[in-house]
């Protein structure tokens, strides 16, 4: 295999030329996302360059701490960004169910991925617990943030479709099925999409970047079907967790809608 090519400081600044274009494009169509554009470009390259050297230190000193610290951040990121997104619209309940949600159903699927599918030994070992677990919080993070506005969207609209139904004597479960079906349906579709065209219109980042470190494609391809099976499956379980419980925080304890 090649050895890797390094990119140095200024092939990377030649990158930002993407962002040129796309502030260009925004200016001239008069659509005002210029601040946000250079705001999440900053940030972006800041938090990788500072990503980075943590990684550095903790695979250079792997241990069960530092790795459960990393888990442990990822997950409260991710949960804050869920929060203040819909800060506005979320009951103190519903906050709970998110965090409750977004704990459990990531944290069985990661551990359930690095120890009975891929089984590495030690289970801490950060080569493999960061980005596995960056990949399942981050799309689980996408796909409960979709479940949420969707969920909060039909419980609003469909109102009085949920208390017709509840006064002819269904429950509260039976009354949201469909909000709940078609909530859960659509936050799981992007994953689903991106699994149809995986390998065929585009090559996804882990393979990529396995192929490019000298791995043999047959390798990188074993693990990215894993991975992406992993990301159905957290991005599902919690979503579902969710809606099961979310949805249940806009009733009060007579079932009625609150």
């Amino acid at each position: 295999m090649n050895d890797i090519i390094d990119l140095s400081i200024l092939q990377i600044g030649m990158a930002y030329i993407f962002v040129l274009m796309v502030l260009v494009v925004v200016r001239v169509r008069g659509i005002r996302r210029e601040a946000e554009i250079v705001i999440s470009s900053v940030r972006m390259t800041l938090q990788l360059i500072l990503v980075g050297y943590v990684l550095v230190y903790v695979f250079d000193h792997p241990g069960p701490l530092s790795t459960g610290i990393i888990i442990a951040l990822m997950e409260v990121f991710a949960i804050c960004t869920v929060l203040w997104k819909f800060r506005a619209k979320l009951t103190n309940p519903l906050r709970r169910v998110i965090v409750f949600s977004m704990c459990l159903g990531t944290l069985s699927c990661i551990f359930y991925f690095l120890l009975v599918v891929v089984r590495i030994s030690p289970w801490y070992d950060p080569r493999y617990v960061v980005p596995i677990a960056g990949m399942l919080i981050g799309n689980s993070m996408t796909g409960i943030s979709l479940g949420v506005q969707l969920l909060i969207e039909g419980m609003t609209t469909q109102k009085s479709i949920v208390e017709e139904a509840l006064v002819l004597g269904a429950t509260p479960g039976a009354a949201t099925r469909e909000i709940i079906n078609s909530t859960f349906d659509a936050a799981i579709l992007p994953t689903i999409n991106s699994m149809i065209g995986m390998g065929i219109v585009f090559l996804p980042g882990m393979m990529t970047g396995q192929i490019l470190s000298g791995i043999v494609p047959t390798t990188a391809i074993a693990y990215q079907i894993a991975i992406m099976l992993g990301i159905l499956g957290a991005v599902s379980l919690t979503v579902i967790i969710m809606l099961q419980l979310g949805c249940r925080t806009f009733f009060n304890h007579q079932d009625q809608l609150r």
